[in-house]
């Protein structure tokens, strides 16, 4: 997601998808934070506390990711990372966000992922 989207497309989007945490990216391409099921819970109780007022699900087109602040629990790693940092990694987070060297977003490498690339791995040295 970018960060200019809006918390309702976040929202469609979780419909859609089975993640509970989405990487958010600049329209730069850099990245820039991990946003959560959680953040967006967060924000809006805290938000609905301070003005004591319901917020719609139309409301939700005018809140943008970049509005909710959200502790980047998922910190990116350089394309260059050996497999053994992202295992070290993968027992702390669901997936890791993959970036340049000049910080630009490439990808994700989930935790299935690295489970994967190990069991072949022992797979193929066994063999």
């Amino acid at each position: 997601m970018y960060d200019d989207n809006s918390l309702r497309q976040f929202m469609e989007r979780l419909k859609f998808d089975t993640h509970s945490a989405i990487p958010v990216i600049g329209r730069d391409g850099r990245y820039i934070s991990t946003i959560s099921e959680g953040d967006v819970l967060r924000y809006l109780l805290k938000r609905t506390e301070d003005t004591n007022e319901a917020i719609s699900f139309r409301d939700l087109e005018t809140i943008y990711i970049k509005d909710v602040s959200h502790k980047d629990k998922n910190p990116p790693c350089l394309i260059t990372a050996e497999p053994e940092d992202l295992v070290f990694r993968a027992m702390e987070q669901n997936f890791i966000p993959v970036v340049d060297d000049w910080g630009s977003f490439i990808g994700i490498v989930t935790r299935r992922d690295i489970l994967k690339y190990l069991a072949t791995s022992q797979d193929k040295m066994q063999q």
